[in-house]
């Protein structure tokens, strides 16, 4: 759970970050809670969870949608 995190997480930034970005949360918050080994990628999955959301955020404050537009 804590490498899918980190995959969905990584993916979020590119492609898809409304949807991937809470499902890499959930995933890390998941792994984290049955206390897994790869506590490290599930925090770099956590973190990156949150950034695909902070992205998300600033790109609807630029173009005022929730879709990219370059």
């Amino acid at each position: 759970m804590a490498v899918a995190s980190f995959i969905l997480g990584l993916l979020g930034l590119l492609v898809l970050n409304v949807f991937l970005g809470p499902i890499a949360i959930a995933l890390a918050a998941v792994a984290l809670w049955r206390g897994t080994q790869r506590r490290g990628r599930a925090y770099l999955g956590l973190g990156l969870g949150i950034a695909d959301l902070v992205v998300l955020v600033a790109l609807m404050q630029m173009d005022h949608t929730v879709s990219w537009s370059f």
